[in-house]
């Protein structure tokens, strides 16, 4: 099974990833198309010539990795991709053959983590238009909704929200997808120097995050514009009709 999980920045995408490294049957891939959306957008990111230099930048060679052989003939394939990397012109042919799924977070919190990283994140920066987009795209492929997890529940029960996404998945739960020894990974890219120390110090999900985050001015105003798009997907997402 390949896996794609769409995602945005700062959503607890890295520790998701960590989780199913976890897994002895999975391999996993950390944002394979960042070094091309950097290439054509030209976006000025932290470590973006070391991210140039150190990863495939061509759009067409990732898309075509994504539906190649796995990585040590592991049966099972998750890869962890930002929806905003995906711009017009990309390759999305291969997530047909993938179980698509999405990974959200309230937009307060997210603008909230991603400003301590990188100042004047922007509606097309924080990925939750893009998630929406990619969402009705993959529901017209198949008929049916995808799945969605919101990080507040993965971690207020980490052990449930991982159950349930992988009973979704048709996979056996594997306790081990709950602990991580603390550290980076092989499979990190570059970019984890910047963009991972607070994974890299944990050895599991963090406790529940407390009530959100107070913004004022611009970052108030792009919360306002991401809430519908984050309704819209939490509607959907595991365990919703049961709340």
């Amino acid at each position: 099974m390949r896996i794609a999980m769409w995602s945005g920045p700062r959503n607890l995408s890295t520790a998701m990833m960590y989780a199913f490294a976890q897994r002895a049957d999975c391999a996993v891939w950390d944002e394979p198309f960042y070094a091309p959306y950097l290439a054509v957008t030209g976006a000025r990111h932290p470590m973006r010539e070391e991210i140039l230099a150190s990863h495939e930048t061509d759009p067409m060679k990732v898309g075509a990795r994504c539906s190649g052989s796995i990585q040590a003939e592991k049966p099972h394939f998750y890869m962890k991709h930002m929806a905003h990397h995906m711009v017009e012109g990309f390759p999305l042919d291969w997530a047909r053959g993938c179980e698509n799924v999405f990974l959200i977070r309230h937009p307060a919190r997210v603008v909230a983590s991603y400003a301590r990283k990188l100042e004047g994140p922007t509606l097309s920066d924080i990925g939750v238009v893009q998630q929406a987009r990619l969402f009705e795209l993959v529901a017209g492929w198949t008929g049916r909704a995808p799945l969605v997890i919101d990080s507040a529940d993965i971690r207020a029960e980490p052990r449930a929200a991982l159950a349930a996404l992988c009973a979704a998945l048709g996979l056996g739960f594997d306790p081990a997808m709950l602990t991580w020894p603390a550290g980076g990974r092989t499979e990190d890219g570059v970019w984890a120097a910047h963009w991972y120390g607070a994974v890299h110090r944990s050895t599991g999900f963090e406790d529940p995050e407390g009530p959100l985050p107070e913004l004022a001015g611009d970052y108030a105003r792009l919360v306002e514009a991401a809430l519908p798009h984050y309704e819209a997907l939490a509607a959907c997402r595991l365990g919703a009709a049961a709340r």
